[in-house]
């Protein structure tokens, strides 16, 4: 391997080396990428403010007086490698940097997995030893404000550049540090990339846009990587431009298409247990910022009662997700979450059947395919309880079936109570295909759709029926 090879660079680059890069980047030795500039212009940058030019500078300077020979190609890999220590993941950011990989997972020092493009599979990556694993994860949680050592053996972290971390050091792990990298893609999907991707089905566009343009308070719902903050960007997308909407997260996730988002993020405690910011908090700072819509980036916790409040007090359009296995397990799931806030169960239900217009539901196949599954409205039941019934369901392959609650839904939203029925019932239908032709209606998951087509898609549903067997 050549002098700018990977494994050349990490025999250079080891802890001392390190050490000294760090030295002259926090002394302001480089400033500007000139070596030498002297603290006085620079001094407590530290190494998370420096520039390229300035980790050049700094691995050059560190070079030089080692006395190694390194060409042009191998200095720059070592920049490469260096700014990966220094400001990244070390040997895991190069599966981070990977647009398509949206997790790490580190089990030991040889068992590094990826979820790579929606599924999981095993990297040929090696941390060295159990040693080099802790290591990186203690970094790791100081580059995110946190502390991991034996009294505090659990941290979760968002690092710089917004990827969230967790990790366990054993002897809650066992054996090995454990390490969850979750990286944040800002880029936002529009509603015509989701329909070609199979995600939305085409018979669902006009019911979730009239959703949008209605400033109905939507609930997305969905299980661990089902694509719930990739719906409501969309969604988040279609809110007319002269609206100014506010988004709160625990990380910077959600990045709608929209020219008036601003965001607040949630804070852990230092070191020194000081500043923490929750949710809640934040949630009560936004009504006082002017907001035409509120969203929740993940309702987790005790601040789904000042959603719910928010909600309840005019601030209509608003959003939120919710971790749940089913529309119809939301009312448990809030229910749970209201609880650690000293809600009560009929209370709860008041609120959210007030507070709530519909639920949107995503599934996720065993083969990564994500798609919205169910719509659902939020109401209380005849004997008062909280209950999301179905108005809509699709499968994986976008086909849409009316369920219950469409005549209600469809009333408020203005849409068709039944749809194009056309062959079902045996009448024509202007929608309906000529015999022998493919009919018009929900295209394949995945067909390409341009967004004059989506924006001209008749939601061809099929009457009756649950459709929990499709």
């Amino acid at each position: 391997m050549t002098a700018g090879g990977q494994a050349p660079r990490r025999a250079l680059v080891d802890a001392a080396f390190l050490d000294e890069v760090r030295e002259l980047l926090t002394s302001g030795a480089v400033v500007g990428g000139v070596e030498g500039a002297g603290p006085g212009s620079g001094a407590g940058t530290g190494p998370r403010a420096a520039t390229d030019d300035e980790v050049r500078a700094a691995v050059d300077a560190t070079v030089r007086r080692r006395g190694s020979l390194v060409g042009s190609s191998g200095l720059a890999g070592l920049v490469r490698t260096v700014r990966d220590e220094v400001f990244g993941a070390g040997p895991l950011q190069h599966l981070l940097d990977d647009p398509d990989v949206t997790d790490v997972l580190v089990n030991g020092p040889e068992d590094v997995w990826v979820e790579h493009a929606g599924r999981l599979r095993r990297t040929g990556v090696h941390l060295g030893g159990v040693d080099d694993v802790r290591a990186l994860a203690v970094r790791l949680a100081a580059a995110g404000g946190q502390r991991l050592d034996e009294a505090s053996p659990t941290v979760d972290a968002r690092l710089p550049d917004g990827t969230r971390l967790h990790a366990v050091l054993p002897p809650v792990a066992s054996g090995c540090t454990l390490l969850s990298l979750r990286a944040v893609r800002v880029r936002a999907l529009s509603v015509v990339e989701l329909v070609a991707g199979g995600t939305l089905a085409p018979a669902l566009v006009p019911v979730v846009r009239a959703l949008v343009t209605s400033r109905a308070n939507l609930l997305v719902s969905g299980a661990t990587g089902s694509g719930k903050t990739t719906l409501l960007a969309a969604l988040l997308s279609l809110v007319p431009p002269d609206e100014r909407i506010v988004v709160i997260e625990e990380s910077g996730e959600l990045a709608p298409r929209h020219p008036h988002v601003v965001r607040l993020l949630a804070r852990h405690a230092n070191v020194e247990g000081a500043g923490r910011v929750e949710l809640a908090d934040l949630v009560r700072q936004s009504l006082r910022m002017r907001p035409d819509r509120v969203v929740l980036g993940e309702c987790r916790g005790a601040e789904v009662r000042e959603v719910l409040t928010a909600l309840n007090t005019g601030h209509d359009g608003g959003c939120a997700t919710v971790h749940a296995n089913a529309a119809a397990d939301v009312p448990a799931r809030l229910e749970a979450l209201a609880a650690l806030a000293g809600l009560s169960r009929d209370a709860v239900a008041a609120q959210a059947a007030s507070a709530f217009d519909a639920v949107l539901h995503l599934r996720r196949t065993p083969d990564g395919t994500r798609y919205l599954a169910e719509v659902a409205v939020v109401r209380r039941s005849a004997t008062g309880e909280l209950e999301v019934v179905g108005a809509l369901r699709a499968d994986a392959a976008g086909v849409v079936t009316v369920e219950p609650a469409w005549a209600h839904l469809s009333a408020r939203l203005g849409l068709p109570a039944t749809g194009p029925v056309g062959a079902d019932r045996g009448e024509p239908s202007a929608t309906a295909a000529p015999h022998g032709a493919r009919p018009a209606g929900p295209a394949r998951a995945g067909a390409s759709i341009t967004a004059p087509t989506v924006d001209r898609v008749v939601p061809v549903l099929r009457p009756g029926g649950s459709g929990r067997g499709e």
